[in-house]
C-alpha cells in the first residue's frame, strides 16, 4: 500500500480543509509583503544612486532570489515538511525586507540589492505554497484548491503596493524614518505574519499525513536530474511548458507595456490602471479556472490558456501607444491565460508523479518557470528597442500558439492511445 493510500480518508479531508484555510491566510500577507517591496524597489534604489540602470537592476534582483530559492525550498519541504519549508522561505523574505529598511536609513545601495534578493525568496515561497494545498486534495478537486490559493493572492497583490506607497510611507515620514523605509517595515511585518499563521495553523503537516517526511525520505536528486525526470514524461513536459510559456509571455509583455505607453505620452495613472487590470486577470478568476480544470481536464484548459495568451498578446501588440483600450483588454487576457497555464500545469504536474517524487519535481518546475520569466523581463527592454513592442508581443503570441499545438497534440495522442470499446 502506498503512503498516500494509507492515510485515513476522514483525516485527509479534515487536514486538507485546515491546510487550505491556513495557507490562504498566510499567503495574503506574504503576497502583500512581496508587492509592497517590489513597488518601492526601483524608487528606493534610484533615490540612493541617482541611476535608472542601477534602479532596474535592484528591482530585477527579486527574480534572482526566486530562482535561487526554488530548488532548495523544495528540498527542505521534502525533508522536513511544507510547514517548515514555508516558514524558512518567509523568514528569509522578512530578513530581506528588513535589510531594505536599513538601506533606506543608511543610503546603502548594496543592502537594497541584498534585501530584494531576500524578498525574492519570499516570492518563491508564495509560489511553492500552491503545492501545499494540492498535497491532500482529491484528484478531481486539486485544481480548485490551487485556484483558491491563487485567488487569495489577489488581496495582497492589490492592497500591498497601494498601502505601502501611500499611508505607510506617510506614517514612516511622520515618525522620522525615510518614507521609503515604510514599505519595507510593512513587508517585514507581513512576512512575519505569514510565518506565524503557518507555524501555528499548519498542524499536522500535509506531507506528514502522506507519510513522506522523515528518515525514510529519499536522498535529494540534483536539479539536472529533476529536470530530466520531468522531461522524460510527456504529461510532465506539457505541464512545465504550460507554466513556462505563461510566465514568459506574461512577464515579457507586462514589463514592456509601460515603455510602450510612455512612448505614446500616456499618463502614469493610466499605465498603473492597465497593470492593475492585468493583475486582476492573473488572480481574480483563478477559482473559476480551477473549477474548469477539474471539470474539463488539464489539456483542455492549457489549450484554452494558450489561445487566450495569443489573443491578448496580439491585442496589446496591435494597439497604438497613444491609445489604451487594446492594452487594457490585451493585458487582462494575458493575465487570465497565465492563470490557466499556472493552475492547469500545476495540477497536471502534481498528478503525473507518485507522492515521494512530487515535491522535488515541483521545485524543479518552478525553477524553470521563474527563470523563464526572469529572462523575459530582463530582456524585454532591449527587445523593444531592437524589434519594437508590436513584434515583441507578436512573437510572444507565437510562443503561446506553440503551447496550444503541444496541448492539442497531447490530447489527440491520449485519445488515440485509449483502448477501443468492444461493440
Amino acid at each position: 500500500m502506498t503512503a498516500e493510500a494509507s492515510a485515513p480518508a476522514h483525516d485527509r479531508a479534515a487536514v486538507q480543509r485546515r491546510t487550505l484555510g491556513v495557507t490562504m491566510g498566510s499567503v495574503i500577507p506574504a503576497t502583500a509583503a512581496m508587492g509592497s517591496s517590489f513597488a518601492a524597489a526601483a524608487v528606493l534604489a534610484e533615490e540612493i544612486t541617482g541611476s535608472a540602470t542601477l534602479a532596474t537592476l535592484a528591482a530585477g534582483s527579486m527574480s534572482i532570489g526566486s530562482m535561487a530559492a526554488a530548488v532548495p525550498l523544495s528540498r527542505r519541504m521534502a525533508r522536513l515538511g511544507r510547514r517548515r519549508g514555508l516558514i524558512a522561505g518567509w523568514a528569509l523574505g522578512a530578513a530581506g525586507a528588513f535589510s531594505a529598511v536599513l538601506a533606506a536609513m543608511l543610503d546603502l545601495y548594496p543592502l537594497v540589492v541584498l534585501g530584494i534578493i531576500g524578498v525574492g525568496v519570499g516570492q518563491a515561497t508564495n509560489l511553492a505554497a500552491r503545492y501545499a494545498v494540492a498535497d491532500l486534495a482529491p484528484d478531481n478537486r486539486r485544481a480548485r484548491a490551487i485556484g483558491l490559493l491563487v485567488w487569495a493572492s489577489t488581496f495582497g497583490a492589490a492592497a500591498g503596493p497601494t498601502i505601502a506607497l501611500g499611508p505607510v510611507a506617510d506614517a514612516a515620514g511622520f515618525i522620522g524614518l525615510p518614507e521609503l523605509a515604510g514599505p519595507y517595515v510593512l513587508s517585514t511585518a507581513m512576512f512575519v505574519a505569514g510565518m506565524a499563521i503557518t507555524h501555528v495553523g499548519m498542524r499536522p503537516d500535509p506531507l506528514e499525513v502522506l507519510g513522506t517526511v522523515g528518515s525514510e525520505a529519499p536522498r535529494p536528486a540534483s536539479p539536472a536530474t529533476v529536470i530530466r525526470t520531468i522531461a522524460a514524461l510527456p504529461a510532465a513536459r506539457l505541464a512545465l511548458l504550460a507554466m513556462l510559456v505563461g510566465q514568459m509571455v506574461m512577464v515579457t509583455v507586462m514589463t514592456a507595456t509601460p515603455l510602450h505607453m510612455t512612448s505614446g505620452d500616456q499618463d502614469l495613472a493610466v499605465i498603473g490602471q492597465v497593470i492593475s487590470l492585468h493583475i486582476v486577470g492573473m488572480y481574480a478568476f483563478s477559482p473559476i479556472v480551477g473549477w474548469l480544470v477539474d471539470r474539463l481536464g488539464t489539456h483542455t484548459i492549457i489549450t484554452l490558456g494558450g489561445i487566450i495568451l495569443f489573443v491578448g498578446a496580439e491585442l496589446a501588440g496591435n494597439t497604438d501607444p497613444a491609445h489604451s483600450a487594446g492594452l487594457f483588454s490585451g493585458l487582462t487576457l494575458i493575465g487570465v491565460g497565465w492563470s490557466c497555464g499556472l493552475i492547469a500545469g500545476s495540477a497536471l504536474l502534481t498528478n503525473s508523479f507518485p507522492v515521494r517524487q512530487r515535491v522535488e519535481v515541483q521545485g524543479g518546475a518552478d525553477f524553470v518557470m521563474i527563470t523563464g520569466g526572469a529572462v523575459g523581463g530582463l530582456s524585454s527592454g532591449a527587445l523593444v528597442e531592437l524589434l519594437g513592442f508590436q513584434s515583441l508581443s507578436h512573437y510572444s503570441g507565437i510562443a503561446a500558439l506553440v503551447l496550444v499545438a503541444a496541448a492539442a497534440g497531447a490530447w489527440i495522442a491520449a485519445r488515440l492511445s485509449r483502448p477501443k470499446q468492444l461493440a
